[in-house]
C-alpha cells in the first residue's frame, strides 16, 4: 500500500520494463533502438567514452541522423571532459546537435576551483520515438575500462538500467525537453551549425523549437498501455525536486515488512537515511547493503567505511563487492524496486541531478533481488562487525577524516539554483 509521500509520485500503470545487467545488455538494446528509430532521440549522460562501446554508440546515433532523425545530446561537461568537443563536432557534422552541461573550464585558473563544479548531470536516460525510453546507472563507457589489469578479472563493471514503454515514459520526456530548453540560456556560439552561430537567443529558442520540436504529440499525447507494471519517474535537481529520491526511499523503507536489500556504489547516507535503516533492522527487516569494495575514489570509499559501525552493531548486513567496480544504485524492499543514477551519497542527494524508475511490482523485484544476491553470494565479502571493530587507530582516523572532508566539500559547494 502507498503512503501519502508515495501517492505524491506520478505513479502510473501499463508500462513494459525490462530489467537490464551491465552494458553488455544495454548497450545492443540502445543500438538496436536506434537503428529502428523513425522521428528522434534524445540523449543525456553523465560520462561518454570514446571507447569500443562509446564508439559504436556514437556510430548508431550518427547513422539515425543521417537518415533525419531528430538527434539531441547532452552530455555532462565534467564526466566527459575532455573528449565531449570530439563527441560534439561528429555529431554536428552527421546533422545532429549537441550540448554540454557545466562545460569544464579551458583553463584551471581561480574559476577552476569554483565549487559549483561539484553539480553535475550524473542522469543517464535516451528517449527513441517518444515512446521507448531507457535509464539506469549505466554510462557509455565499455563496461571493462579503467579494469584493474593486475587482478585479472573477467568480470564487467557492476550496474543496472532499464528499458521502459508505457505512460511512465512521457515524464521522461517532459524532464528531458526542460533541460534541453533550459541549456538554451548558457549555450556557446559554438554549439549551434555554423550557418546559425549569428541569431540573437531569442531566435536560437524559436529555431531550436522548430528544428527539434516538431512532434509536440510526443509530450503530451497519453501513452496507450504496454504492460502491466506501475512505476514512477523521480528526479533530483536543485529547484523544486531536492529531496525527490530520498523521500521515495525513506518511504519504501519505513513500509518494508520482510527484506531490503540495497546496492550503491558511493553509499553516505543522511542522518534520516540511516535512521530510517536502523529502526527497519530493529522491527525485524532484514537489511542488507551491497558496497563497492574494489576501491575507485579512496575519500568515498573510507568515508563509507566511517559508518559501518552503527549498522553493524544493529544486524545490518553488510556486503562489499571484489571482482570489479561497482557502479549500481539500485535497491529492492519487498515488492518495490528502484533503478537509477542517484547513489544515496551527498553528491546524488544534495548537488547532481539525477533520475531514478520506482517499480511496483513483485514479478520485477524478485528479479532485481535475484542478482544482487548473486552478486553477494559469488563476488563479495562479508564485513564482519567483530573484525571490523579491530581496526587501527591509524585506520579509523582515516575514514573519520574522509567523511568529515567530505561533508564539508559539499556545505562549500553552496546553494546555487543555476541550470
Amino acid at each position: 500500500m502507498m503512503s501519502s509521500h508515495s501517492a505524491a509520485l506520478r505513479w502510473k500503470s501499463g508500462n513494459a520494463i525490462t530489467l537490464l545487467e551491465n552494458g553488455v545488455q544495454l548497450f545492443p538494446a540502445l543500438c538496436e533502438a536506434f537503428d529502428r528509430a523513425t522521428t528522434s532521440i534524445h540523449l543525456e549522460t553523465y560520462i561518454f567514452r570514446l571507447d569500443s562501446a562509446g564508439t559504436k554508440i556514437l556510430h548508431h546515433l550518427k547513422q539515425a541522423a543521417l537518415r533525419g532523425v531528430k538527434v539531441r545530446v547532452v552530455l555532462d561537461g565534467f564526466g566527459c571532459a575532455g573528449q565531449d568537443q570530439e563527441i560534439r563536432a561528429q555529431l554536428q557534422t552527421a546533422g545532429a546537435l549537441c550540448r554540454i552541461y557545466r562545460p569544464e573550464p579551458k583553463s584551471f585558473g581561480l574559476n577552476g576551483f569554483d565549487m559549483l563544479r561539484l553539480r553535475r548531470l550524473h542522469r543517464k536516460i535516451v528517449i527513441v520515438d517518444g515512446k521507448t525510453a531507457f535509464l539506469g546507472g549505466i554510462n557509455f563507457e565499455d563496461d571493462y575500462s579503467e579494469q584493474d589489469p593486475t587482478i585479472h578479472s573477467t568480470d564487467p563493471r557492476f550496474d543496472f538500467a532499464v528499458q521502459v514503454t508505457g505512460p511512465t515514459v512521457q515524464d521522461a520526456i517532459h524532464a528531458l525537453d526542460i533541460l534541453w530548453l533550459r541549456l538554451v540560456h548558457t549555450q556557446r556560439e559554438n554549439d549551434y551549425p555554423h550557418s546559425h552561430a549569428h541569431l540573437s537567443p531569442l531566435h536560437r529558442l524559436r529555431y531550436l523549437r522548430h528544428l527539434h520540436l516538431r512532434h509536440p504529440q510526443h509530450r503530451f499525447a497519453t501513452a496507450a498501455p504496454s504492460g502491466t507494471i506501475t512505476a514512477a519517474l523521480v528526479l533530483r535537481d536543485n529547484l523544486r525536486f531536492r529531496k525527490s529520491i530520498e523521500s521515495a526511499y525513506l518511504t519504501a523503507i519505513a513500509a518494508a515488512k520482510h527484506d531490503i536489500v540495497i546496492a550503491n556504489a558511493y553509499f553516505l547516507p543522511g542522518h534520516s537515511l540511516r535512521k530510517a535503516l536502523i529502526a527497519a533492522a530493529n522491527r525485524g527487516v532484514r537489511v542488507r547493503l551491497l558496497l563497492q569494495g574494489k576501491i575507485e575514489y579512496q575519500l568515498q570509499y573510507h568515508a563509507t567505511r566511517w559508518i559501518y559501525d552503527q549498522f553493524l552493531k544493529q544486524g545490518i548486513e553488510i556486503y562489499e563487492y571484489i571482482p570489479s567496480f561497482l557502479h549500481a544504485k539500485v535497491a529492492v524492499m519487498d515488492g518495490w524496486a528502484t533503478v537509477g543514477s542517484s547513489n544515496l551519497d551527498p553528491f546524488s542527494l544534495l548537488l547532481a541531478r539525477e533520475a531514478n524508475l520506482m517499480v511496483q511490482d513483485t514479478g520485477f523485484a524478485a528479479q532485481l533481488r535475484h542478482s544482487l544476491e548473486l552478486a553477494m553470494s559469488r563476488g563479495s565479502r562479508v564485513i564482519e562487525h567483530s573484525l571490523y571493530s579491530r581496526r587501527g587507530w591509524l585506520t579509523q582516523a582515516s575514514d573519520a577524516a574522509a567523511y568529515f572532508l567530505l561533508r564539508i566539500g559539499v556545505a562549500l559547494s553552496g546553494k546555487n539554483e543555476d541550470y
